[in-house]
């Protein structure tokens, strides 16, 4: 009941004892447009880096404020983009912005954070582990997946899953595993399930016997075999599916050139085989005034809970044009999760759920010379939503409003 309130009842605010729905919108606005320009092969990376995020420098949040406007040209150069194929090979793509208005920086103060001494997770923890099959098959649960790399995502098509670029890439180096980088849909196992294999009457006196010293008692059919398995009816598993093609931002990668910009820890994943799912549209991030109560929310594959899938919400602390700084409670394995709101539509009576951001992972930022620690989110700008509009189809012919 407590999860259906907190699902159900996003879009109201309590004010004396009483409901009272708030005007929250999702505002369709132009998108500028990101035309493919030129495509160039690179050598092959070696898929060597660990995979983990690394960020030698991170902007403050007055730092990202007081910024002056990256220009164009800049602009092009961080959302041309390399596209990794399954067979290892690598091209880097070239890309033009159109029709773009460049608004002005956001000047707000930001607020002053209590210190925090506990990373990640912050005080009480707050999250929920969504163990029952109802929610773990239905949307908007059922849109979360787990990365090989020990990542999570979002299905944001029928083909496509978002994630963080440093799931993938560490900044100079394509991580380990991803060459053959596989992406987990869950799914309900029903009893039995599992591939069975011949067992001889010798196997089962010689399992019989090694159950009896170690002072255990397993039947055969529970016992796990090499081909698979057999999981207990409404266990929740994985269906590993391969990728096929992976598209990380420029501003991302740059190599020996440059640092990673957590601006742009952001990645497509192309899967191999299209799912039936329901998947969860992208959206434009609005600002934190535009939020019902400020608040957003993800899940995702907290490395602490063995495989469980885990939601929590919270209020956005701050916010610069490409970061969400919050307190969410999150460990090591949730980054990549799909951050999203729940908004009405427009001249329509019905709420919607879209993706406006990326969680990247747990940042220390100097905010007026003091470092503090917060959960930072890359946000769903106009230019990122027409670049993975891009990747997605192939040209911005679908991307002119988001």
């Amino acid at each position: 009941m407590l999860l259906w309130l907190i699902f159900f009842t996003s879009g109201w605010t309590l004010i004396d004892g009483s409901e009272v729905e708030q005007d929250f919108m999702w505002h369709l606005r132009k998108i500028p447009r990101v035309v493919s320009e030129r495509t160039f092969y690179l050598s092959s990376p070696t898929f060597e880096a660990d995979a983990r995020m690394v960020v030698n420098r991170v902007c403050g949040i007055e730092c990202q404020k007081e910024l002056p406007a990256p220009g164009l040209s800049e602009l092009e150069d961080s959302l041309s983009y390399e596209t990794v194929f399954e067979n290892g090979t690598r091209t880097l793509t070239r890309v033009k912005v159109q029709g773009l208005v460049l608004e002005p920086t956001q000047n707000s103060t930001p607020k002053e954070a209590a210190v925090r001494r506990k990373r990640q997770v912050y005080g009480t923890d707050s999250r929920f582990s969504i163990l029952d099959k109802r929610f773990l098959t239905n949307f908007p649960f059922n849109t979360a997946v787990k990365l090989s790399t020990g990542c999570s995502g979002i299905l944001i098509s029928p083909n496509h899953v978002l994630t963080a670029a440093h799931c993938v890439h560490d900044g100079k180096d394509y991580v380990k595993g991803s060459k053959k980088l596989r992406v987990g849909l869950l799914k309900m196992r029903k009893k039995g399930g599992g591939k069975k294999r011949r067992v001889s009457k010798r196997s089962k006196r010689e399992a019989e016997a090694s159950d009896q010293r170690e002072g255990t008692k397993v039947s055969l059919q529970e016992r796990p075999t090499r081909r698979g398995r057999r999981v207990a009816e409404g266990k929740p598993s994985f269906q590993w599916t391969r990728v096929k093609n992976t598209y990380i931002p420029k501003g991302w990668t740059r190599g020996a050139g440059g640092d990673a910009a957590l601006d742009y820890d952001y990645a497509l994943l192309e899967l191999k085989r299209a799912h039936k799912k329901k998947y969860m549209e992208l959206g434009v991030s609005p600002a934190i005034k535009k939020m019902p109560g400020g608040m957003i929310h993800f899940s995702g594959f907290d490395n602490d809970r063995a495989d469980q899938l885990v939601y929590r919400f919270c209020s956005v602390s701050d916010e610069s044009s490409d970061l969400l700084y919050q307190y969410c409670d999150a460990e090591s394995g949730s980054t990549g999760s799909g951050i999203y709101l729940r908004l009405k539509e427009p001249d329509k009576k019905h709420w919607k759920r879209k993706i406006i951001a990326v969680y990247s992972g747990h940042q220390w930022v100097d905010v007026h010379g003091v470092q503090k620690d917060y959960n930072v989110a890359v946000r769903i700008t106009p230019l990122k939503y027409a670049q993975i509009c891009l990747w997605i189809h192939g040209n911005d012919a679908n991307c002119a409003y988001g």
